[in-house]
């Protein structure tokens, strides 16, 4: 039985979430800097009457920030009780992918990659990295959150 996931671009390799803890996807227009914040947390951002953390995903996977773009998107999630955003180059897509498909991440990716990647699977012929979302968010710690 295939899942639903949403993927996601960051510096061209694309990512996945499961669908079931995403919101949704919004434009991203830019946030309000939070003082003492992580380099990775871009900010706050109001969506839909909620204020939210923007975790720049850029800058959480170690590399450079970049300008926003008219395709920048971010994505919202529900991780426990608290939601969030996490700041991509670009979402759009839900495909459907079989949890059969799912591979344990390369070894080197998997030490490389701080734990961030959890497994990669097969959209298609494209291949895609699922992420672990408590280690993406793991150390975002905003007052108040």
């Amino acid at each position: 039985m295939s899942l639903l996931h949403v993927l996601f671009k960051v510096a061209g390799a694309e990512y996945a979430l499961p669908y079931s803890g995403v919101l949704l996807m919004e434009s991203y227009t830019g946030s309000t800097r939070v003082p003492g914040a992580p380099p990775h947390v871009a900010g706050l951002m109001q969506v839909r009457g909620r204020v939210l953390p923007v975790i720049d995903l850029r800058v959480r996977f170690g590399l450079e920030r970049q300008p926003v773009t008219p395709d920048s998107r971010v994505v919202v999630v529900q991780a426990g009780p608290r939601a969030l955003a996490l700041l991509a180059d670009s979402a759009r897509e839900v495909v459907k992918i079989d949890p059969e498909s799912y591979r344990p991440a390369p070894e080197m990716v998997a030490e490389s990659g701080q734990g961030f990647v959890k497994s990669v699977a097969h959209a298609g012929s494209r291949l895609v990295m699922l992420i672990d979302l408590d280690k993406v968010i793991g150390e975002e710690r905003i007052h108040g959150s």
